[in-house]
């Protein structure tokens, strides 16, 4: 049974479809903004490496999308926290925009060393160095919204970070598992703890998936109370399998 902790409010497990519509609920029918979602969503996670790991050197592996803003905002409170810091970022970066394109910004001009390793060049044998000697690894490479296999550039970074041997905090749920299943899309992030946003997933009832997982502790991101009650009171939940 995989172990989860509740910081905030404890909720039932939510599906997909559930975790996407509070967020875009939360925005379109209580005005809050995303960008403050995933400012509290990384803080709030900063906070279980805080109470997890002491002061050392951080890797956040940092995707494309929200998962990676998530990261991004880490990065921040981790260096603010005294963590040596270095942010890995999948390419291309021009693919990236909205939210997660704002935090990148932020850290880059506040001088965290920010760098996007490519698989096929020498930078990835510094990135699998990197990887090695950090006391911790922070995957937000890719979020709950994923529907499909990981597909590369993600299958490097995946296999990368579950061969460098060293502590890993998923962030939401590890890069390459399935939402509502909690079984592995193909190749899947093995993570030594779990930081996941508002609740646990539906595929967190599924026995292997702590294998996958390790201990869950859920966020919370500062979504208002009353529409939590609503989604899990009529919210649509899809079967774990």
């Amino acid at each position: 049974m995989t172990q989860i902790f509740f910081w905030g409010q404890s909720m039932r497990p939510l599906s997909q479809i559930e975790v996407r519509e509070i967020d875009q609920r939360a925005l379109s029918e209580y005005g809050v903004p995303s960008i403050v979602l995933m400012e509290n969503a990384g803080r709030g996670c900063s906070e279980v490496v805080f109470r997890q790991w002491d002061v050392g050197r951080a890797v956040i592996c940092c995707g494309r999308g929200n998962n990676g803003g998530d990261g991004f905002v880490m990065a921040r409170h981790l260096e603010n926290a005294g963590w040596t810091v270095q942010v890995r970022i999948v390419g291309p970066i021009p693919e990236m925009g909205g939210d997660a394109a704002t935090m990148r910004g932020i850290i880059e001009r506040a001088g965290i060393d920010c760098r996007t390793p490519d698989p096929d060049k020498e930078s990835w044998k510094l990135f699998q160095a990197d990887l090695a000697q950090a006391n911790l690894v922070i995957d937000a490479l890719l979020g709950s919204g994923l529907r499909g296999p990981a597909r590369e550039p993600y299958l490097a970074w995946i296999e990368a970070i579950n061969a460098c041997g060293r502590p890993v905090l998923a962030i939401d749920l590890p890069s390459g598992m399935d939402c509502n299943t909690g079984k592995p899309l193909g190749n899947c992030v093995r993570a030594t703890r779990t930081a996941t946003m508002v609740a646990p997933k539906l595929g967190f009832e599924n026995p292997y998936c702590r294998e996958l997982t390790g201990p869950v502790e859920v966020i919370g991101i500062g979504v208002p109370r009353a529409l939590l009650a609503d989604v899990e009171r009529v919210g649509t939940r899809m079967p774990a399998g």
